[in-house]
Parts: structure tokens; sequence; C-alpha cells
């Protein structure tokens, strides 16, 4: 699949050049339109990549919006949040003004009304037509999913909501998470793939043939490749060109 794959021996070099790359995306878009829009990735991978953001003291954080592509439907300050993940590693580091911090809700009495606040929220900052974000930062699973989308599941197949509850297969099972015609409309796309327990799963979503089908991460690469990149570290890409 022609879509750029950029390795790195280990974790840290990765996040350095790759912080440095976002942080100047960040800053021309933000001098182009006058703010810069990105949904964030949860999950473990993205945290050393938050905390080089944080060190960008050159990015206008004051015309920075975050949103989340998905979010465990736990408190905020729960160890398995990801609005706790990037509060620690990023926003707690900065300064960007609250009003900037679009948070999926997970205070409601279910993940359904959460999601639906949380379409509500969208709708009033992109305005009209389906969400478009200048900068979609996304992780895939060892199964192929991706934000939290999971494969073999309805929610992978949803077309008219732009967020919706979903119950995964892993822990924390109540989720919400944007839809796949969201993260396809983003302007960029970046996903961050570390790990050896993602090699295979990673050599089969970019080099079988309509591996798409089967899972969500590929049917992001397979849809978006003028505007994908993956960034892997050594042992995410033990298997490609295998």
């Amino acid at each position: 699949m022609s879509i750029p794959i950029r390795t790195f021996p280990d974790i840290p070099h990765l996040a350095g050049k790759l912080s440095e790359e976002l942080a100047t995306f960040i800053i021309k878009v933000a001098e182009k339109n006058g703010q810069c829009s990105i949904a964030l990735a949860g999950g473990n991978s993205p945290r050393v990549v938050y905390e080089g953001l944080a060190k960008a003291s050159r990015i206008p954080w004051q015309r920075v919006h975050l949103f989340w592509g998905d979010e465990r439907y736990v408190p905020h300050d729960h160890p398995l949040s990801n609005y706790r993940m990037a509060h620690e590693s990023l926003i707690s580091r900065i300064d960007i003004p609250t009003g900037n911090l679009h948070a999926i809700p997970t205070h409601l009495a279910n993940a359904d009304e959460a999601a639906k606040q949380y379409e509500t929220t969208l709708n009033e900052f992109f305005k009209s037509g389906i969400p478009a974000f200048d900068l979609m930062l996304l992780g895939m699973g060892p199964d192929g999913h991706t934000a939290s989308l999971f494969p073999g599941t309805a929610a992978v197949e949803e077309e008219s909501r732009w967020a919706i509850p979903v119950t995964a297969p892993i822990e924390p099972p109540s989720r919400i998470s944007l839809t796949m015609p969201v993260i396809l409309q983003a302007q960029a796309i970046h996903f961050i793939i570390t790990g050896k327990d993602k090699a295979a799963t990673l050599h089969q979503a970019l080099e079988e043939p309509g591996a798409g089908n089967k899972l969500p991460a590929a049917r992001v690469f397979e849809s978006t490749p003028s505007k994908t990149v993956c960034w892997v570290d050594q042992a995410a890409a033990a298997r490609l060109n295998s």
C-alpha cells in the first residue's frame, strides 16, 4: 500500500521527530486559518509525542482546539481515561484556554447521551457539514482497531452519526468513538503504532489485499493514502516487506 511509513529504532526517536513535524504543521495551519483543530489519540503510544509537543513553545496554543477521537466511559481522572493521559502529558504543561478543550463527556447517564452531546459540540464548532479536523491522530490495536472502532462490529459501518457509543471487547468495554466518516474527512491523519504486538497486524493492514474489509485501521489506510502517514517503531515494523 502506498502510504508513507516512517520507521524509527525506538519510541523516543519516533516521538522526537513526530512532535517536531506536528508542531510545524500546527503552526502553519493556525497561521493560514486562524486556528487548528486536532483530534487526539488515546492509549499509551501517543504519551511521549504529547510530551514533545508540550515543549514546543512556538505553538500558538491560544489558536489550537483539542478534541478526542475516542474516550473510555470513565471519569476524566480515572487511570484509563484518554482525557487524563492527554492532560498529564500535554494540557497541564501548556497555556491553552479551557474553552479550546472539547473533551468527550463521561459524566452523563450513559454513553449514548454522551455521544449525542459530543455530536452537538462538533456541530457547534464545525457549523456546516461533516466535521473536518485539520489533524487526526490515531493508533492501532493488536486486533486492528483504531479509535474505538473494533473489527467486526456495527460501529465500523456507521455512516449517519459522528460519534457513537461502543461496547468494546477489551477493558473498559463502555466507550465513545468518532465514526469512520469523520475520521476519513480529516485533512491530515497520522498513525502512531508501536510495539511488537502490533507487527503481524500492521503487516496485514498494509500488505494484505482487502484488509480494509477486516481491519478498521486498514480501511483508513486504503481510503486516505494521500493524507495518511504511519509512524512506527522498529518493533511494530518487524514484519513489513517480509
